[in-house]
């Protein structure tokens, strides 16, 4: 595997791949002293057009575990303030010969795009609507220590699924690995012909109980150009995960930024049955294994070595 822009870059062998060398990394992590050799003498890029923070931080600290050189750059601040293109900002920072490139871009297409420009490995941050691959493998690493295999599991997927591309990975990546998934929110934030990525749509959260797992998703009001509920305490009332509405073992996901008191309740956030603080941590671990998998060789130090334009379904239902 040259790049990671989307989930669809692997198949089941490869996400277990990945979930296993992640697995690893965590023991790693355990130890005092957290940082192995693999990388040393590589440098890694990252550039990010959008605000994160999850990712960026997890991307950067994965790089520097693995001893590598991180570059990191923000629109704001940089050249891109002063109109500089994509292309160009590229061709300055391959000056450094990186051996990655991880990239965010609200423009779908950007990451695929840059692999005709680079000789750099390229992993895709999150690019518009379209797919955001290392959440994905996150998210599964999370629930593989949660629950084990996913194979017969239901995943509920709830929101704002017509601007999120977390949605769009996750629905390929639960169902390459066994899971049955059902998206439900107001049908104005259903994408129309989701249905034949193979999920089930729901327009209310009649038969969460059935759900193993609940996916929550904010309103991505910067991505809104008008109007897509009537009000928020509308949105809330019909489509907030509380407590009421789970189950004492269904299990709650969310990609963050959470937006308490929408999307979900406090009492749901702070509760047992919360997997978030489990994703986070996961990130860090998934994208050494993501960084290892792409950069090195047959060869390679081992981890446990001494320390040292694509089309989207899109259009609103």
């Amino acid at each position: 595997m040259k790049h990671l822009l989307s989930i669809e870059d692997l198949d089941r062998d490869g996400i277990e791949t990945i979930l296993e060398r992640a697995a690893s990394f965590a023991e790693v992590s355990r130890r005092e002293i957290k940082k192995v050799p693999t990388l040393r003498g590589q440098t890694v890029v990252t550039l990010f057009y959008e605000s994160s923070t999850r990712t960026s931080s997890s991307f950067e600290l994965a790089a520097k575990r693995l001893s590598a050189d991180v570059v990191s750059v923000k629109a704001g601040g940089s050249s891109v303030d002063k109109g500089e293109s994509l292309k160009d900002t590229v061709e300055t920072l391959s000056a450094y010969g990186p051996s990655a490139i991880v990239l965010r871009h609200p423009h779908a297409g950007s990451a695929d795009m840059l692999t005709d420009w680079v000789d750099a490995a390229v992993i895709n941050a999150g690019d518009g609507m379209h797919q955001h691959p290392s959440q994905t493998l996150l998210d599964l690493f999370t629930l593989r220590n949660s629950i084990g295999s996913l194979e017969g599991r239901s995943i509920w997927i709830i929101g704002d699924v017509l601007h999120s591309r977390v949605a769009r990975s996750n629905i390929q990546g639960f169902q390459k690995m066994g899971a049955s998934v059902t998206v439900a929110g107001p049908p104005t934030l259903i994408p129309r012909g989701i249905e034949s990525t193979g999920c089930e749509v729901r327009y209310s959260l009649d038969g969460l109980e059935s759900a193993d797992v609940v996916y929550l998703l904010r309103l991505q009001n910067e991505r809104m150009g008008e109007n897509f509920v009537p009000s928020i305490r509308e949105y809330a009332r019909l489509f907030q995960v509380n407590g009421r509405r789970l189950g004492p073992r269904q299990l709650v996901m969310h990609p963050g930024p959470v937006n308490r008191g929408i999307e979900i309740s406090s009492d749901v956030i702070d509760s047992d049955r919360s997997l978030i603080a489990e994703q986070v941590a996961s990130g860090l671990v998934v994208r050494m294994a993501i960084l290892y998998e792409l950069l090195t060789g047959p060869e390679s130090v081992r981890i446990d070595s001494a320390p040292e334009d694509p089309v989207q379904i899109g259009e609103p239902a």
